[in-house]
């Protein structure tokens, strides 16, 4: 096996596990409010959830174009790689960039914290370019229009949608029953549930799908006019519907637990906001972030409904973790580009590899000394991740 190859071989690897780490993740986008209101059981919404993510990811590949041209300046006019650049620089500059989306993927997750995986990545890439190339090595103006814009545009498009839905749902279900109104809207938020899960697919896969094209378009393998090879197609599909079905449970918590007290008809209302701005996005080529839609649907279900109690604080952590989850993540791909060029070739690049498989390790070890699951992701909240099953001892062991 030639370096090169090695390389685009651990380049491939480590972009499935992002996709991976994506699904994970993002499992509470689609799911999190139907746990919440019982509407699904735990384990069950997160099978529903895998099997959509897996079917959406072959709806569509408008986000994965977007992904593999539109975000750092490693290819001509013509599509094709920069001749200076074919091969391992290229691939350096991907695999830095997908290190640093996987670390901060990993780090929000061990905090229960809602944040964008398709910001981690896009850091990562930005970072690991810009440290290869200048500010030149990004395209700024596909940055803005379809990363920027989307970023702060989708929660608030999103919030305003499910706030007015579930404004809307109360009033005209005011002289209904509480306990019938909640059983009524649990069935619907099964299939508005099931859409976020199908548009998630449409959306997050794809950005995984445009990595490795790019890869493979430097490794000389593939033509940038082909579109995306079927196995790639594939692969990225099993991927995150695999990291979908593990099921990121202290995401799913946070979401469906920490923000607002949900009832149903909040729940349904959030969802079909969620699905209708992800979809409409995927259609355009916009490689939004997902969670940024779930979260501001959540809010807005919480600000819509008469009387509910919205946790503007956790919102706001969530918030901040969302400002400084690109350059935080641009940070990582530039030093890992920086390591991994020092060092040179494939003996950098595997050195970033295990320094990245020991930091997942050690993080997951972490989570350990406050387990949440399927059997205690939808306790009480009281001001933490933590359920309320735990210990005083073990809560105050992870820094939350």
């Amino acid at each position: 096996m030639t370096e090169a190859l090695f390389i685009l071989v651990i380049v491939v690897v480590t972009a499935l596990a992002f996709d991976f780490t994506n699904g994970f993740h993002d499992t509470a986008n689609a799911m999190a409010t139907s746990i919440a209101t019982g509407a699904l059981k735990p384990k069950t919404a997160v099978v529903l959830a895998a099997v959509l993510n897996l079917v959406g990811a072959f709806l569509s590949i408008e986000v994965a174009l977007t992904v593999s041209n539109k975000i750092i300046s490693i290819q001509g006019s013509n599509g094709a790689p920069i001749p200076e650049l074919m091969g391992v620089p290229i691939l350096t500059i991907v695999f830095a960039g997908l290190v640093g989306g996987i670390l901060w993927n990993l780090v929000t997750w061990l905090l229960g914290l809602p944040s964008s995986s398709s910001h981690a990545l896009f850091g990562g890439l930005i970072g690991s370019a810009i440290a290869a190339l200048g500010l030149g090595g990004v395209k700024w103006d596909g940055v803005i229009s379809s990363v920027v814009i989307p970023a702060f545009a989708s929660p608030v498009v999103a919030g305003l949608v499910a706030a007015l839905g579930t404004w809307t749902v109360f009033k005209i279900t005011a002289r209904v029953a509480a306990d019938s109104r909640e059983k009524g809207f649990r069935w619907g938020q099964i299939g508005s549930a099931s859409l976020v899960a199908l548009a998630h697919g449409t959306n997050d896969a794809q950005k995984t799908m445009g990595v490795i094209t790019l890869a493979l378009i430097a490794y000389g393998s593939w033509n940038p006019g082909e579109g995306i090879p079927l196995w790639v197609k594939i692969a990225c599909a099993l991927a995150i519907a695999s990291g979908t079905y593990i099921g990121g449970w202290r995401v799913i918590r946070t979401l469906g637990k920490g923000l607002v007290e949900i009832s149903s008809p909040q729940g349904m209302a959030a969802e079909f906001a969620s699905a209708a701005v992800i979809l409409s996005s995927s259609h355009l080529g916009m490689a939004l972030s997902t969670t940024h839609v779930a979260t501001g649907s959540i809010l807005g279900s919480g600000v819509g409904k008469p009387g509910a109690q919205v946790r503007w604080g956790v919102a706001g952590r969530m918030v901040v973790a969302w400002l400084i989850t690109l350059p935080a993540a641009a940070v990582v791909g530039a030093i890992c580009w920086a390591v991994a060029h020092g060092i040179g070739g494939a003996a950098g690049i595997g050195l970033v590899f295990v320094v990245l498989v020991a930091a997942a390790g050690l993080m997951f070890r972490h989570s350990r000394k406050t387990k949440i699951d399927h059997n205690n992701v939808n306790e009480e909240w009281e001001g933490g991740l933590a359920p309320k099953s735990e210990t005083a001892e073990t809560r105050s062991t992870v820094s939350v």
